[in-house]
Protein backbone atom coordinates (compact mmCIF):
# COMPACT_ATOMS: atom_id res chain seq x y z
CA UNK A 1 0.00 0.00 0.00
CA UNK A 2 1.01 3.48 -1.05
CA UNK A 3 0.29 6.65 0.98
CA UNK A 4 1.46 9.46 -1.07
CA UNK A 5 1.61 13.37 -1.81
CA UNK A 6 0.27 13.70 -5.29
CA UNK A 7 0.35 17.45 -5.89
CA UNK A 8 0.56 20.51 -3.66
CA UNK A 9 -1.03 23.83 -4.60
CA UNK A 10 -0.64 27.21 -3.37
CA UNK A 11 -3.01 30.84 -3.57
CA UNK A 12 -1.53 33.87 -5.31
CA UNK A 13 -1.59 37.50 -4.13
CA UNK A 14 -1.13 40.58 -5.81
CA UNK A 15 -1.14 44.13 -4.44
CA UNK A 16 0.64 47.08 -6.75
CA UNK A 17 -0.91 49.84 -5.17
CA UNK A 18 -0.92 49.85 -1.04
CA UNK A 19 -3.47 52.18 0.88
CA UNK A 20 -1.25 54.87 1.30
CA UNK A 21 -0.04 55.07 -2.48
CA UNK A 22 2.78 53.86 -2.90
CA UNK A 23 3.73 51.21 -5.55
CA UNK A 24 5.80 48.39 -6.01
CA UNK A 25 7.67 49.31 -9.36
CA UNK A 26 8.52 45.79 -10.38
CA UNK A 27 4.72 45.01 -10.06
CA UNK A 28 3.41 48.03 -12.10
CA UNK A 29 1.55 46.93 -15.10
CA UNK A 30 2.56 48.95 -18.63
CA UNK A 31 0.16 52.00 -18.50
CA UNK A 32 1.31 55.18 -19.79
CA UNK A 33 0.58 58.61 -18.12
CA UNK A 34 -1.78 59.22 -20.15
CA UNK A 35 -4.15 55.98 -19.53
CA UNK A 36 -3.63 56.81 -15.89
CA UNK A 37 -5.40 59.69 -16.27
CA UNK A 38 -7.92 57.87 -18.49
CA UNK A 39 -8.31 55.05 -15.37
CA UNK A 40 -8.62 58.23 -13.07
CA UNK A 41 -11.37 60.05 -15.13
CA UNK A 42 -13.48 56.85 -15.69
CA UNK A 43 -13.19 56.00 -12.24
CA UNK A 44 -14.04 59.67 -11.12
CA UNK A 45 -17.34 59.18 -13.75
CA UNK A 46 -18.22 56.02 -12.57
CA UNK A 47 -18.68 57.21 -9.08
CA UNK A 48 -20.27 60.27 -9.79
CA UNK A 49 -23.20 58.12 -11.82
CA UNK A 50 -23.58 56.06 -9.23
CA UNK A 51 -24.51 58.48 -6.59
CA UNK A 52 -26.06 60.44 -8.98
CA UNK A 53 -28.73 56.81 -9.93
CA UNK A 54 -28.90 56.41 -6.41
CA UNK A 55 -30.29 60.18 -5.98
CA UNK A 56 -32.65 59.83 -8.77
CA UNK A 57 -33.95 56.55 -7.33
CA UNK A 58 -34.82 58.26 -4.15
CA UNK A 59 -36.84 60.53 -5.86
CA UNK A 60 -38.41 58.02 -7.84
CA UNK A 61 -37.40 59.10 -11.26
CA UNK A 62 -35.54 54.96 -11.69
CA UNK A 63 -36.27 51.95 -9.87
CA UNK A 64 -34.73 49.92 -7.54
CA UNK A 65 -30.87 50.87 -8.07
CA UNK A 66 -27.54 48.17 -6.93
CA UNK A 67 -24.73 50.21 -6.56
CA UNK A 68 -21.31 49.59 -7.18
CA UNK A 69 -19.44 52.51 -4.92
CA UNK A 70 -16.62 50.96 -3.72
CA UNK A 71 -15.88 48.60 -6.20
CA UNK A 72 -14.88 51.19 -8.84
CA UNK A 73 -11.17 49.73 -9.29
CA UNK A 74 -12.45 45.79 -9.63
CA UNK A 75 -14.95 46.62 -12.61
CA UNK A 76 -12.65 49.65 -14.03
CA UNK A 77 -9.32 47.36 -14.17
CA UNK A 78 -11.05 44.09 -15.68
CA UNK A 79 -12.91 45.74 -18.39
CA UNK A 80 -10.00 47.89 -19.31
CA UNK A 81 -8.35 45.17 -20.32
CA UNK A 82 -10.61 43.61 -22.37
CA UNK A 83 -10.94 44.57 -26.39
CA UNK A 84 -13.83 46.22 -28.05
CA UNK A 85 -14.41 42.36 -30.02
CA UNK A 86 -14.34 40.68 -27.01
CA UNK A 87 -17.39 39.90 -24.85
CA UNK A 88 -18.28 40.95 -20.79
CA UNK A 89 -20.86 39.30 -19.01
CA UNK A 90 -22.46 41.68 -15.57
CA UNK A 91 -24.35 40.96 -12.76
CA UNK A 92 -27.19 43.00 -11.41
CA UNK A 93 -23.22 45.37 -10.10
CA UNK A 94 -21.83 45.52 -13.02
CA UNK A 95 -23.25 49.26 -14.00
CA UNK A 96 -19.55 50.54 -13.45
CA UNK A 97 -18.16 47.87 -15.72
CA UNK A 98 -20.34 48.60 -18.51
CA UNK A 99 -19.49 52.66 -18.35
CA UNK A 100 -16.38 51.76 -19.05
CA UNK A 101 -17.36 49.10 -22.08
CA UNK A 102 -18.94 52.41 -23.62
CA UNK A 103 -22.88 51.32 -22.66
CA UNK A 104 -24.57 54.27 -23.22
CA UNK A 105 -25.20 55.74 -19.50
CA UNK A 106 -28.89 57.07 -20.40
CA UNK A 107 -29.50 53.58 -21.73
CA UNK A 108 -28.56 52.12 -18.16
CA UNK A 109 -31.08 54.70 -16.65
CA UNK A 110 -33.84 53.52 -18.83
CA UNK A 111 -33.01 49.80 -17.42
CA UNK A 112 -33.30 51.11 -14.16
CA UNK A 113 -36.32 52.93 -14.90
CA UNK A 114 -38.06 49.77 -16.13
CA UNK A 115 -37.38 49.41 -20.02
CA UNK A 116 -35.39 46.08 -20.68
CA UNK A 117 -34.78 48.37 -24.36
CA UNK A 118 -31.58 50.07 -22.16
CA UNK A 119 -29.70 47.06 -22.78
CA UNK A 120 -29.93 46.35 -26.14
CA UNK A 121 -26.28 46.12 -27.44
CA UNK A 122 -26.29 45.76 -31.01
CA UNK A 123 -23.04 47.47 -31.33
CA UNK A 124 -21.49 46.29 -28.20
CA UNK A 125 -20.28 43.09 -27.07
CA UNK A 126 -21.90 43.55 -23.87
CA UNK A 127 -24.31 40.43 -22.32
CA UNK A 128 -27.32 41.74 -20.77
CA UNK A 129 -27.47 42.55 -16.88
CA UNK A 130 -28.41 39.15 -15.49
CA UNK A 131 -30.49 39.14 -11.83
CA UNK A 132 -30.79 35.77 -11.39
CA UNK A 133 -27.29 35.09 -9.39
CA UNK A 134 -24.67 32.96 -10.88
CA UNK A 135 -26.76 32.00 -14.15
CA UNK A 136 -24.13 34.32 -16.31
CA UNK A 137 -21.19 32.44 -15.67
CA UNK A 138 -22.33 29.39 -17.67
CA UNK A 139 -23.58 31.81 -20.56
CA UNK A 140 -19.66 33.11 -20.74
CA UNK A 141 -18.29 30.37 -20.51
CA UNK A 142 -20.43 28.86 -23.47
CA UNK A 143 -19.85 31.85 -25.49
CA UNK A 144 -15.95 31.30 -25.13
CA UNK A 145 -16.25 28.03 -26.06
CA UNK A 146 -17.88 29.10 -29.44
CA UNK A 147 -15.38 31.55 -29.88
CA UNK A 148 -13.04 28.64 -29.14
CA UNK A 149 -14.75 26.45 -31.99
CA UNK A 150 -14.78 29.23 -33.81
CA UNK A 151 -11.05 29.74 -33.65
CA UNK A 152 -11.59 33.18 -32.96
CA UNK A 153 -9.48 35.06 -30.80
CA UNK A 154 -12.00 36.49 -28.55
CA UNK A 155 -12.26 36.27 -24.70
CA UNK A 156 -15.22 36.34 -22.52
CA UNK A 157 -15.32 37.91 -19.12
CA UNK A 158 -18.23 37.27 -16.71
CA UNK A 159 -18.68 39.31 -12.96
CA UNK A 160 -20.27 37.07 -9.99
CA UNK A 161 -20.18 38.20 -6.58
CA UNK A 162 -18.69 35.80 -4.17
CA UNK A 163 -22.29 34.38 -3.01
CA UNK A 164 -22.34 33.57 -6.79
CA UNK A 165 -19.82 30.75 -5.98
CA UNK A 166 -22.17 28.48 -3.77
CA UNK A 167 -24.22 28.53 -6.96
CA UNK A 168 -24.29 25.08 -9.11
CA UNK A 169 -24.22 27.26 -11.92
CA UNK A 170 -20.80 28.44 -11.18
CA UNK A 171 -19.10 25.25 -10.42
CA UNK A 172 -20.50 23.71 -13.79
CA UNK A 173 -19.30 26.44 -15.91
CA UNK A 174 -15.74 26.04 -14.15
CA UNK A 175 -15.79 22.85 -14.48
CA UNK A 176 -16.62 23.23 -18.30
CA UNK A 177 -14.23 25.70 -18.70
CA UNK A 178 -11.33 24.02 -16.95
CA UNK A 179 -11.85 20.53 -19.17
CA UNK A 180 -12.16 22.57 -22.33
CA UNK A 181 -9.59 25.34 -21.82
CA UNK A 182 -12.35 28.04 -22.79
CA UNK A 183 -11.10 31.36 -23.12
CA UNK A 184 -12.72 32.74 -20.34
CA UNK A 185 -12.07 35.11 -17.76
CA UNK A 186 -14.26 34.37 -14.19
CA UNK A 187 -14.35 37.55 -11.65
CA UNK A 188 -15.60 36.90 -8.80
CA UNK A 189 -15.98 40.50 -7.04
CA UNK A 190 -15.99 39.46 -3.09
CA UNK A 191 -17.08 42.46 -1.86
CA UNK A 192 -17.60 40.59 1.73
CA UNK A 193 -21.49 40.23 1.94
CA UNK A 194 -23.62 38.08 -0.40
CA UNK A 195 -26.74 40.81 0.40
CA UNK A 196 -26.66 40.48 4.64
CA UNK A 197 -24.47 36.63 4.54
CA UNK A 198 -20.91 37.70 5.44
CA UNK A 199 -17.99 36.08 3.77
CA UNK A 200 -17.08 34.01 6.68
CA UNK A 201 -20.12 32.23 6.51
CA UNK A 202 -19.92 31.66 2.46
CA UNK A 203 -17.05 29.60 2.80
CA UNK A 204 -15.22 27.41 4.99
CA UNK A 205 -12.02 28.02 1.77
CA UNK A 206 -9.39 30.59 3.22
CA UNK A 207 -10.00 32.27 -0.59
CA UNK A 208 -12.20 32.09 -3.31
CA UNK A 209 -9.69 31.82 -5.96
CA UNK A 210 -8.71 28.46 -4.65
CA UNK A 211 -11.85 27.08 -6.13
CA UNK A 212 -10.27 27.29 -9.47
CA UNK A 213 -7.61 24.93 -8.38
CA UNK A 214 -10.38 22.03 -8.52
CA UNK A 215 -11.46 22.37 -11.86
CA UNK A 216 -7.73 22.67 -13.31
CA UNK A 217 -7.71 26.07 -13.99
CA UNK A 218 -5.39 29.41 -12.92
CA UNK A 219 -7.16 31.13 -9.52
CA UNK A 220 -5.40 34.02 -7.87
CA UNK A 221 -6.49 36.71 -5.38
CA UNK A 222 -6.01 40.51 -6.13
CA UNK A 223 -6.32 43.79 -3.99
CA UNK A 224 -10.00 44.39 -5.49
CA UNK A 225 -9.16 48.07 -4.38
CA UNK A 226 -6.02 48.64 -6.12
CA UNK A 227 -6.26 49.29 -9.97
CA UNK A 228 -3.08 48.66 -10.89
CA UNK A 229 -3.30 45.22 -9.51
CA UNK A 230 -6.78 44.29 -11.01
CA UNK A 231 -5.37 45.68 -14.06
CA UNK A 232 -2.46 43.51 -13.82
CA UNK A 233 -3.95 40.42 -13.20
CA UNK A 234 -7.03 40.93 -15.96
CA UNK A 235 -4.58 42.11 -18.60
CA UNK A 236 -2.27 38.40 -17.73
CA UNK A 237 -5.36 36.35 -17.62
CA UNK A 238 -6.96 38.01 -21.01
CA UNK A 239 -3.73 37.48 -22.75
CA UNK A 240 -3.80 33.83 -21.36
CA UNK A 241 -7.07 33.10 -22.50
CA UNK A 242 -6.77 34.59 -26.19
CA UNK A 243 -3.67 32.52 -26.63
CA UNK A 244 -5.20 29.37 -26.16
CA UNK A 245 -3.81 28.70 -22.50
CA UNK A 246 -7.35 28.59 -21.08
CA UNK A 247 -9.27 30.11 -18.02
CA UNK A 248 -8.25 32.20 -15.50
CA UNK A 249 -10.23 32.68 -11.96
CA UNK A 250 -9.84 36.38 -10.36
CA UNK A 251 -10.79 37.40 -6.60
CA UNK A 252 -11.07 40.78 -6.28
CA UNK A 253 -11.29 41.39 -2.43
CA UNK A 254 -13.26 44.85 -2.10
CA UNK A 255 -16.14 45.87 -0.33
CA UNK A 256 -19.38 47.01 -1.27
CA UNK A 257 -19.88 50.41 0.66
CA UNK A 258 -23.59 51.26 0.12
CA UNK A 259 -26.46 48.51 0.85
CA UNK A 260 -27.42 45.93 -1.17
CA UNK A 261 -29.55 47.56 -3.81
CA UNK A 262 -32.07 50.83 -2.70
CA UNK A 263 -34.40 47.90 -1.18
CA UNK A 264 -31.69 47.22 1.43
CA UNK A 265 -30.62 48.45 4.92
CA UNK A 266 -27.06 47.18 5.47
CA UNK A 267 -27.09 48.89 9.02
CA UNK A 268 -28.94 45.74 9.98
CA UNK A 269 -26.23 43.30 9.44
CA UNK A 270 -22.75 45.60 9.71
CA UNK A 271 -21.53 48.26 11.85
CA UNK A 272 -20.73 51.68 10.91
CA UNK A 273 -17.16 51.40 12.18
CA UNK A 274 -17.15 48.27 9.89
CA UNK A 275 -18.08 50.29 6.80
CA UNK A 276 -15.54 53.76 7.50
CA UNK A 277 -12.71 51.26 7.70
CA UNK A 278 -12.82 49.91 4.33
CA UNK A 279 -14.00 53.36 3.21
CA UNK A 280 -9.98 54.43 4.12
CA UNK A 281 -8.73 51.13 1.65
CA UNK A 282 -11.31 52.96 -1.06
CA UNK A 283 -10.11 52.68 -4.57
CA UNK A 284 -10.41 56.52 -5.06
CA UNK A 285 -8.72 57.49 -2.40
CA UNK A 286 -5.39 55.42 -2.50
CA UNK A 287 -5.43 56.42 -6.70
CA UNK A 288 -5.79 59.55 -6.12
CA UNK A 289 -2.14 59.78 -3.48
CA UNK A 290 -0.42 58.18 -6.16
CA UNK A 291 -1.23 60.43 -8.69
CA UNK A 292 -0.69 63.34 -6.60
CA UNK A 293 3.17 61.74 -5.38
CA UNK A 294 3.60 61.43 -9.13
CA UNK A 295 2.71 64.74 -9.97
CA UNK A 296 -0.51 63.67 -12.27
CA UNK A 297 -2.67 65.15 -9.75
CA UNK A 298 -3.40 68.45 -8.43
CA UNK A 299 -6.70 70.78 -6.94
CA UNK A 300 -7.25 72.36 -10.11
CA UNK A 301 -7.18 69.12 -12.45
CA UNK A 302 -9.47 67.19 -9.92
CA UNK A 303 -12.11 69.71 -10.57
CA UNK A 304 -11.85 69.78 -13.84
CA UNK A 305 -12.36 66.01 -13.87
CA UNK A 306 -15.30 66.06 -11.41
CA UNK A 307 -16.74 68.82 -13.11
CA UNK A 308 -16.55 67.40 -16.53
CA UNK A 309 -17.88 63.70 -15.39
CA UNK A 310 -20.99 65.72 -13.68
CA UNK A 311 -22.01 67.11 -17.21
CA UNK A 312 -21.89 64.44 -18.83
CA UNK A 313 -23.56 62.29 -16.14
CA UNK A 314 -26.13 65.49 -16.44
CA UNK A 315 -26.27 65.38 -20.33
CA UNK A 316 -27.08 61.76 -20.19
CA UNK A 317 -29.87 62.40 -17.93
CA UNK A 318 -31.44 64.83 -19.98
CA UNK A 319 -31.59 62.07 -22.61
CA UNK A 320 -33.22 59.34 -20.68
CA UNK A 321 -35.76 61.41 -18.98
CA UNK A 322 -36.98 62.54 -22.69
CA UNK A 323 -36.97 58.87 -24.65
CA UNK A 324 -40.53 57.52 -25.21
CA UNK A 325 -42.03 55.38 -22.85
CA UNK A 326 -42.25 51.81 -24.12
CA UNK A 327 -44.59 49.93 -26.02
CA UNK A 328 -46.34 47.77 -23.74
CA UNK A 329 -46.75 45.03 -26.47
CA UNK A 330 -43.10 44.53 -26.16
CA UNK A 331 -43.45 42.27 -23.09
CA UNK A 332 -45.19 39.86 -25.06
CA UNK A 333 -43.73 39.94 -28.61
CA UNK A 334 -39.55 39.71 -28.14
CA UNK A 335 -39.82 36.59 -25.58
CA UNK A 336 -39.98 33.81 -28.63
CA UNK A 337 -39.29 34.39 -32.60
CA UNK A 338 -42.66 33.30 -32.98
CA UNK A 339 -45.37 33.83 -29.83
CA UNK A 340 -46.67 30.08 -28.79
CA UNK A 341 -50.26 30.08 -28.49
CA UNK A 342 -50.80 30.79 -25.20
CA UNK A 343 -48.77 33.93 -25.55
CA UNK A 344 -51.15 34.97 -28.61
CA UNK A 345 -54.04 34.33 -26.31
CA UNK A 346 -52.22 36.57 -23.81
CA UNK A 347 -51.20 39.04 -26.22
CA UNK A 348 -54.82 39.71 -27.48
CA UNK A 349 -55.91 40.09 -23.90
CA UNK A 350 -53.39 42.54 -23.22
CA UNK A 351 -54.47 44.54 -26.72
CA UNK A 352 -58.19 44.87 -25.34
CA UNK A 353 -57.28 45.81 -21.84
CA UNK A 354 -55.04 48.88 -23.10
CA UNK A 355 -56.93 49.88 -25.55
Amino acid sequence: MVKKVIEKFEVEYLQVLDENGKVDEKLMPDLSKKQIKELYELMILMRTFDDKAFSLQRQGRIGTYIQFKGQEASQLGTAYALTDKDWMFPMYRSGGALIVRKHPMHMLLQYDGGDMWGLRTEKINNFPIAIPVGTQTPHAVGCAWASKLKNEKVVSLVYTGEGGTSRGDFHDALNFAGVNKVPCVIVVENNQYAISVPRKKQTAAETFAQKAIAYGIKGIQVDGNDIFAVYKAAKEAVDYARKGNGPTLIENVTYRLGDHSTSDDAKKYRSDKEVQEWMKKGPIIRFEKYMRANKLLDDKYKKEVAKKAKEKVEKEIKIYENLKNPDVEDMMKYTYEEMTDNLKEQFEELKNNIQ
